[in-house]
């Protein structure tokens, strides 16, 4: 599987970052990622996704007074499997949360160690919206509660919610390589009772959870809350992120609230956001 980078240059980064976020997203870019400098911006989508025109579109009749620049790269599957495993560094999280690669040294002396190979599969924890949401898992009470972990990637955050005390846990992701991996590391976790599904938002089917999380981006998120929602409990919380503050946050809030969502606090790194709301 091949992925598609496309690097956005601004001559400021406020607001055109978060802008041009959602701009990208919808011509089909599913995520996005600061650059080598404030300026910059990463957006990456499927190979077979791809519309040279729409992009191109997108980015030169934007009708934004803003000056940017662009480069299309085409990220094949195996030089992006090298890069990351020549550059991979395990992460710890709260000093209770160590996620490594098979080929890491284990640790005993945390709470939490998880195996994650990711192949080309998002959630390494190495990402602020991932580390977020790891940090908001290691606070919340999982005991006899049922989860749901949507645009779950690698599965890193329903292992954490498993070797938390959750009862139970789907974990559903449109990408089949996303499926076949979480499963993979499932396996790695002795965690495989985790069910997980091939699928969009419609795959959660009737299923009533207590626990949420969506970690996707900003255009998903806005589109498929009324699914999440339909899919909590009463008094059951919810975990955002994939997005920036701002503007970014204040969608996510004003859509919540529409939906019966209180907000109740977040947590921002590099302008990178999570967010927890109630029911």
């Amino acid at each position: 599987m091949a992925f598609i980078e496309i690097k956005v240059s601004f001559s400021q980064p406020e607001p055109w970052k978060d802008v041009f976020a959602a701009v990208l997203g919808d011509v089909g870019c599913d995520s996005f990622m600061d650059g080598d400098n404030e300026n910059t911006l990463l957006a990456y989508m499927k190979d077979e996704l791809y519309d040279e025109a729409a992009v191109k579109d997108a980015l030169t009749n934007h009708g934004y007074d803003v000056q940017l620049s662009y480069e299309v790269t085409r990220v094949e599957e195996q030089d992006w499997n090298a890069v990351w495993e020549s550059s991979y560094e395990p992460v710890l999280i709260a000093d209770k949360c160590y996620i490594r690669a098979p080929f890491h040294e284990p640790r005993t002396d945390v709470p939490y160690e998880i195996i994650i190979e990711p192949k080309m599969s998002f959630g390494t924890a190495h990402h602020e919206t991932t580390s977020l949401i790891i940090e908001y898992l290691l606070e919340e009470d999982f005991s006899g509660k049922r989860v749901l972990d949507m645009g779950s990637g690698t599965g890193v955050l329903a292992i954490l919610t498993h070797k938390r005390g959750a009862a139970s846990i789907v974990a559903i992701d449109n990408d089949p390589w996303a499926y076949e991996n979480n499963i993979e590391n499932n396996g790695r976790n002795n965690t495989e009772d985790i069910v997980v599904r091939l699928g969009d938002a419609t795959a959660i089917g009737d299923d009533r959870f207590d626990v949420v999380i969506a970690n996707i981006n900003r255009n998903i998120l806005l589109n498929d809350m009324p699914f999440y929602t339909k899919a909590m409990n009463d008094g059951a919380c919810i975990y955002f992120s994939g997005f920036y503050n701002g503007h970014d946050l204040d969608a996510i809030k004003e859509r919540a609230a529409s939906l019966g969502l209180t907000f109740h606090s977040f947590k921002e790194r590099n302008n990178w956001v999570a967010a927890r709301f109630v029911k």
